[in-house]
């Protein structure tokens, strides 16, 4: 698959997990943390590196995630290598030094220094997706964004810029921009997003789909009895979608999952790599960017590229089983 001219692997890494802790400041409503609990950088920079190892050269991070750590630490772990293709977000004030993020900046004179911060910490000459970070932005207040990012473009700061959005009739209003090239989504098999699926292959974007493993339920880590830990973002009901509830799987999610069990396991796949298949059978411009940090999360992630999407056949096995069940967004009437 072709990103922006670079071949890669239908895959990447996401590396909001490997940021660390962040903290939602006054401008986020005091919404505590952000982050995920339990990452170690030196584990986490080996992981970059496994993912390599492993066929997987596409990063998907943002300046937000560790209040710019994530960022640093794939420049370390990226260190001559010019191959990885970099993605990262902007539209969110940090502090650094506290980890905290301030709330939305969608003023379109910060989006070049913006990019420079991120080229700073990348320790990179050129991004080479930038995605506007901000969900449910009006289209009137992104178009000046984007504007700013084909300045960007022009100067070699970028190769090309997005949208990390949920709103099929966001993207539709960027359609013409000649260097508006990907959408960064939510989907997977308990959260589909159909409206946007077709959006995307209608206009030939690229699709970086996160949370393609719902925040790790998908995973078949966690059970009834589990209990995240309250430092992590799981833990505060503070997710785009109810994939915990308490600070523990959601209950009714949980009973889906295992209603599939079996069908995302087809010829030996684990339920990542079936959850990954599924998406894939869906399209081939979706790029999913699973979090990971450690070796063994990625090596596993990683595997599923030996097995290819899932067959049709149990794809609609799948669906018939889940039923309808949530849609992204726009994707349902409001």
């Amino acid at each position: 698959m072709k990103v922006n001219g670079t071949e890669v692997a239908p895959l990447g890494m996401g590396c909001w997990p490997i940021g660390g802790p962040m903290f939602g400041g006054p401008g986020l409503g005091n919404c505590g943390p952000l982050g995920y609990a339990n990452s170690d950088d030196a584990e986490s920079v080996r992981t970059i590196h496994a993912a390599l190892a492993n066929g997987i050269r596409l990063f998907d991070t943002a300046a937000v995630y560790g209040a710019g750590h994530a960022e640093q630490l794939l420049a370390k772990a990226l260190r001559g290598r010019s191959d990885a293709v970099i993605v990262t977000k902007i539209g969110i004030s940090i502090d650094e030094e506290s980890k905290m993020l301030l709330g939305e900046d969608a003023d379109p004179a910060s989006v070049l220094p913006a990019i420079d911060r991120c080229l700073t910490r990348l320790n990179r000459d050129r991004i080479d997706i930038l995605l506007l970070h901000l969900n449910d932005l009006p289209v009137s207040r992104a178009e000046p964004m984007f504007e700013a990012m084909a300045h960007a473009v022009t100067a070699g700061k970028i190769g090309g810029y997005g949208w990390s959005t949920d709103l099929p009739t966001s993207v539709k209003a960027m359609i013409g921009r000649q260097d508006f090239i990907a959408v960064e989504h939510a989907m997977n098999i308990l959260l589909d997003a159909p409206v946007m699926q077709r959006t995307i292959e209608e206009n030939e974007l690229v699709a970086l789909i996160r949370s393609p493993l719902g925040m790790g339920v998908l995973t078949g880590k966690y059970d009834a009895q589990s209990q995240i830990p309250a430092t992590d973002i799981r833990a505060v009901g503070n997710t785009v979608t109810a994939y915990f509830k308490d600070g523990r799987p959601n209950p009714g999610f949980l009973q889906k999952l295992d209603s599939v069990r079996e069908l995302l396991q087809t010829d030996g796949r684990s339920l990542v790599q079936g959850a990954l298949g599924w998406l894939w059978a869906k399209s081939d411009r979706n790029i999913p960017v699973p979090g990971a940090r450690t070796i063994a999360q990625i090596e596993g992630i990683a595997e599923a590229l030996t097995f290819g999407p899932l067959p049709l056949s149990v794809v609609s096995e799948i669906d018939d089983l889940i039923g309808e069940g949530e849609y992204a967004a726009e994707d349902q009437p409001r």
